[in-house]
């Protein structure tokens, strides 16, 4: 942990789980001329890149602890950045300010993921604090329009492309994945507790076991946010492992919304697509 915050300008506030994403954003958040404080949740958080960040632990269900270290930091803007497996209500170990907030978090547990950042949001904004999105600090991290790599859709992948887009719409009300497999014009997986990698993995088994026919390179996986979701939470990711389980899966490439899909690690996730020969490319979604 580093020194004191600055008496000029509010540090940023990191809720910061899993993944590389929190130390993209926090050296993005320093590239802007601003500090990033990282409160990383413990057991969850990587703790060697932490090192380079002002920062602290924190426990999951350890509000009240949290409140004080955000106030103590003069945190005014705060987001949730990173990977984070939903736990199990019996999994936390409440703090007394968290018991205090227990009828919302109870009514924040009762939905999907979405429901659940945004409902724990409208708890630290009810303490005064600003929830912002990657888009407010790091644009750069977000997949622009158009095509990334030397591989590129063919018309009969765009057509997937778009049957893909309208499953996530019909599917966004109910809060479930964002993510969907389509070869040859038929879904053949959607997105669920698993995540894209385990759907992946199981587009994968599906074409070992030959219940999908189709020749190698057909295909894509679609990804988008749900609609209506709060963007400024839990926002679809790609990375270098979507690029390897895309080529174990045997598909064309991944098609993602643009402006609304993080890029974890962007120059290794292109390096590695264009090495494995399938495309990524930004869309409208």
């Amino acid at each position: 942990m580093c020194g004191q915050a600055s008496e000029t300008t509010p540090p940023v506030g990191l809720i910061a789980a899993g993944g590389v994403l929190p130390f993209a954003v926090g050296d993005a958040i320093v590239a802007r001329g601003q500090t990033p404080v990282l409160f990383a949740l413990k057991g969850i958080c990587d703790p060697k890149p932490l090192a380079r960040f002002r920062h602290h632990w924190i426990g999951l269900g350890q509000l009240g602890n949290a409140l004080k270290l955000l106030k103590a930091e003069g945190v005014r803007d705060l987001m949730f950045i990173g990977n984070l497996v939903r736990p199990a209500v019996s999994e936390i170990r409440f703090d007394w300010g968290t018991l205090r907030e227990l009828p919302y978090i109870w009514s924040a547990f009762r939905g999907g993921d979405d429901h659940l950042l945004s409902g724990v949001g409208r708890i630290f904004e009810r303490h005064g604090f600003h929830m912002i999105g990657v888009k407010d600090v790091a644009p750069n991290l977000l997949v622009p329009e158009g095509h990334l790599t030397r591989s590129r859709p063919n018309d009969l992948v765009t057509g997937d492309i778009a049957k893909g887009l309208a499953v996530l719409r019909a599917m966004a009300p109910f809060d479930v994945g964002q993510a969907v497999v389509v070869i040859d014009g038929h879904v053949v997986a959607l997105e669920d507790i698993e995540g894209t990698d385990g759907l992946l993995a199981r587009v994968a088994r599906l074409r070992t076991d030959r219940r999908i026919r189709s020749a190698v390179g057909r295909g894509v996986l679609v990804k988008a946010p749900k609609a209506g979701q709060d963007l400024r939470y839990d926002l679809p990711t790609i990375g270098p492992r979507t690029v390897e389980g895309l080529a174990t899966a045997g598909l064309a490439g991944v098609a993602v919304a643009s402006a609304h899909t993080l890029l974890a690690d962007p120059q290794a996730t292109v390096t590695a697509a264009d090495r494995a020969g399938v495309f990524i490319t930004g869309v409208t979604a």
